[in-house]
């Protein structure tokens, strides 16, 4: 038994040496890897509809048009289904590390936001509004570096939190999208949004992404033709992914009508 696994971890980290040295390989030839966003994913949580709306106005009139203003777009989204008390989910795409913490700190000077949030602070601040909200902080996948605005059609989305074990677990859960799961994705016609390795929040070790459909229809058909596919039945019968999820969260939503993805 100690043998055994002995070979399997010594084949996982020489897989990750690998790895590692075709990304040191690629650098060296003058192919830096991509820039990769930053997404903050926030999830109010209320105790009625009344305060869900000063929480959406203070997005629309103050935080969205100062995000803007700094080149970050934000969605907004809702639950599939109606409910009670209401949830609101917000996604903030920022380009960078460094600009997501400059643009924070620059938020409390910024006159035109602090005027504009003023009602909504002096009004929260005596009677509240959620009950508290939850911060994912994430970094995107270098397979997708970059969000992937859905088209106009696909106005149902499936959120996914993957939880992991451990954190070298979740690092190879994450090789696994990178090297050939989001490529068996598009090729079954499933739309990736975005994949984010959480950084910090609520649960760790995981991971969240987002896919777009057209209806609940279409999502069931796409994912029982992923479940089929040859590509994906060789690739999760590989011992270096063995593993690597120990819960699987899943949430349907709908973009509200100011979200801007």
């Amino acid at each position: 038994m100690e043998r055994r696994n002995f070979i399997k971890t010594s084949a996982v980290v020489a897989a990750a040496a690998t790895a590692t040295a075709s990304v040191t390989a690629s650098e060296t030839q003058g192919n830096p890897p991509a820039q990769k966003e930053i997404y903050e994913w926030k999830v109010y949580h209320f105790k009625n509809g009344g305060a869900k709306t000063k929480v959406e106005t203070f997005y629309k009139q103050a935080l969205i048009p100062y995000l803007n203003k700094k080149g970050v777009k934000v969605g907004a989204f809702g639950e599939y289904s109606l409910t009670e008390p209401p949830v609101i989910y917000f996604l903030i795409v920022y380009p960078s590390m460094a600009e997501y913490q400059a643009i924070k700190k620059d938020m409390w000077k910024d006159l035109d936001f602090v005027a504009a949030g003023k009602g909504y602070f002096e009004t929260t601040a005596e009677l509240g509004t959620f009950t508290r909200y939850e911060t994912y902080l994430m970094e995107a996948f270098d397979g997708i570096p970059k969000l992937k605005v859905p088209a106009k059609e696909r106005t149902m989305f499936e959120l996914r939190t993957y939880e992991s074990n451990n954190e070298e677990a979740a690092q190879r859960k994450i090789k696994m999208f990178n090297s050939e799961e989001m490529g068996i994705f598009e090729k079954v016609g499933l739309k990736c949004v975005f994949f984010g390795e959480i950084l910090a929040g609520p649960q760790m070790p995981a991971l969240i992404y987002m896919l777009g459909f057209t209806d609940m229809a279409e999502r069931t058909a796409l994912w029982k033709k992923f479940g089929e596919s040859p590509e994906w039945n060789t690739l999760k019968a590989k011992p270096e992914f063995a593993n690597t999820v120990s819960v699987v969260n899943k949430i349907f939503l709908l973009p509200l009508d100011y979200s801007q993805i």
